[in-house]
């Protein structure tokens, strides 16, 4: 554990010093032009010339170093990203990602680097190779330049583990960023990335990105290949986890999902369906028939989760798309039997394991003691054949109302540290589209008021019990931060849902007319 902490602070004193080269040797950059920069904008400049790629590395390490100290959300300089750049000026053609810095989640496999998980059993792993989704990256002109922090396991929405310590949240230090993906989310939230790759069996991406004000894609299980990734989990067969880009906005995720769908992805992963990218469905602008919900039944939504799917609808609606209600068939059953059975459908042995000579993080210790339960390893099942009949089930209630997209909730505002491992359950609102194997992104589109704040005073919950008293004291003291709304598509229909999330974004800020 002291060797990882030494290694990553020689790491960061490299960064530096590469970040201080490179400032000399690229005189009279404009940091602060670069940095306000949307990744679309970016990487027009990039392409045409009027941007060289080391004065926007540059800006961004520096930038990163600087997020890093105030949140702790960086563990690694991937240093071959000095190495991308000398390649880049041999490459004739330009990648869709041409010079654009892209920051990495911890457990995602880098040349020359260790993929941790925030646990000892995996440190002094040296990986020899790049995982697919960073091939790919390199491939289409990107810079993978850091490695971000994750909670221990990653099987947990905080972000803090026993070698790298706690992330905290770049728009309020007394919240959690959220998780697994935190660090992803602290550094883009804090200005630090303008683009980076995370993870999602819960709503690892999707959590952060609605805690930090980001935007955020799972897309279906296989759409993008998974090789060379570490998890302490094994023989998940009723839950999908999946990697998915994180960003400011949702052209940068379509621009990242349009480079990852492409030849050299398919090729090096022949697991991978090769469907590309469809750019008329992402850019298409027919009214959408929408399904919605403003709770799942099984956790209340805070106020501010509640009001933001409201008002977002009603500027839906007023926009020329058709709203539908829809009811959520059997949550409880999805949520206790298919979603916490099938994640640890070895009895959650395997993680156990990994705990060898490890050092259980404080955020994680109600969860853990949870998992050592011998009736649980008992009661446990591998669940197969359970999650499709729900699926059919869902998809028929889906197609009986003819929908396009769903509508709903997303889990926040950004909870109170500490609070993520006690209330792993309220993951429901985006777990279910982990068993279900279908896509989903969240967009911000309001802030907490002191209004959501008045009426969490008299939020009781669904069933009154612990877990509800404990989601009311996790979101309290959050007025300003973000609240966002979570959208939803049928697998492979990541441009639809890309789409969908577009519209929303752009309604709710002001800046789209009527259909």
């Amino acid at each position: 554990m002291d060797e990882a902490r030494r290694s990553r602070h020689l790491a960061l004193e490299r960064m530096e010093k590469a970040a201080h080269r490179l400032k000399q040797e690229n005189p009279g950059t404009q940091t602060s032009h670069i940095l306000s920069l949307t990744m679309v904008e970016l990487a027009e400049k990039l392409k045409e010339g009027s941007l060289s790629p080391e004065s926007v590395l540059y800006s961004y390490m520096d930038k990163a170093l600087e997020v890093n100290r105030e949140v702790n959300c960086v563990t690694d300089f991937i240093h071959g990203c000095e190495d991308q750049l000398q390649k880049l000026k041999k490459q004739k053609e330009k990648g869709l990602l041409y010079g654009i810095p892209i920051s990495i989640k911890d457990h995602i496999n880098c040349k020359g680097h260790i993929s941790s998980g925030g646990m000892v059993k995996f440190l002094g792993q040296v990986k020899e190779e790049d995982s697919v989704i960073v091939q790919v990256l390199k491939h289409q002109g990107g810079i993978p330049f850091v490695k971000t922090n994750i909670p221990q396991t990653m099987i947990n929405y905080d972000c803090s583990n026993p070698i790298f310590g706690q992330t905290l949240n770049p728009l309020n230090p007394q919240k959690s960023p959220g998780g697994s993906s935190g660090g992803e989310g602290a550094l883009i939230a804090g200005g630090g990335s303008i683009l980076g790759i995370g993870s999602d069996v819960a709503g690892s991406i999707r959590l952060p990105s609605s805690f930090c004000g980001l935007c955020g894609l799972k897309p279906t299980g296989n759409r993008i290949s998974k090789q060379g990734v570490i998890s302490p989990l094994i023989g998940m067969q009723s839950v999908t986890g999946m990697l998915g880009p994180m960003a400011r906005d949702v052209d940068s995720l379509a621009l990242c999902m349009k480079a990852l769908l492409c030849q050299e992805m398919f090729q090096l992963d022949p697991t991978v369906p090769p469907i590309p990218f469809d750019e008329q469905v992402y850019t298409g602008s027919q009214p959408l028939r929408i399904g919605y919900y403003e709770g799942d039944g099984y956790f209340q939504p805070s106020p501010s989760m509640k009001r933001a799917v409201q008002h977002t609808r009603k500027l839906l609606q007023d926009a020329g798309h058709t709203l539908v209600p829809f009811a959520l068939p059997k949550i409880d059953y999805v949520v206790d039997e298919l979603f916490t059975r099938g994640i640890f459908s070895d009895g959650a042995a395997h993680l156990v394991d990994c705990f060898k000579g490890d050092i259980v993080d404080p955020n994680l210790k109600s969860q853990y003691n949870t998992y050592r339960v011998p009736a649980l390893v008992k009661r446990i099942l591998a669940i197969i054949l359970k999650p499709i009949a729900y699926r059919t089930e869902f998809i028929a209630k889906w197609r009986e109302l003819r929908l396009d997209v769903i509508l709903c909730p997303a889990l926040g505002p950004a909870f109170n540290h500490g609070y993520a491992g006690k209330l792993f359950a309220a993951t429901s609102y985006t777990n279910l589209y982990n068993v279900l194997n279908f896509p989903a992104g969240v967009v911000p589109v309001s802030v907490v008021t002191s209004a959501d704040e008045e009426e969490l005073e008299r939020y009781r919950g669904h069933y009154g019990d612990p877990w509800d008293k404990r989601l009311k004291e996790a979101v309290s003291g959050a007025v300003g931060m973000p609240v966002a709304v979570q959208c939803v598509a049928l697998p492979w229909q990541e441009e639809l849902c890309l789409r969908f999330m577009k519209e929303v974004e752009a309604l709710a800020r002001g800046t789209k007319r009527n259909v």
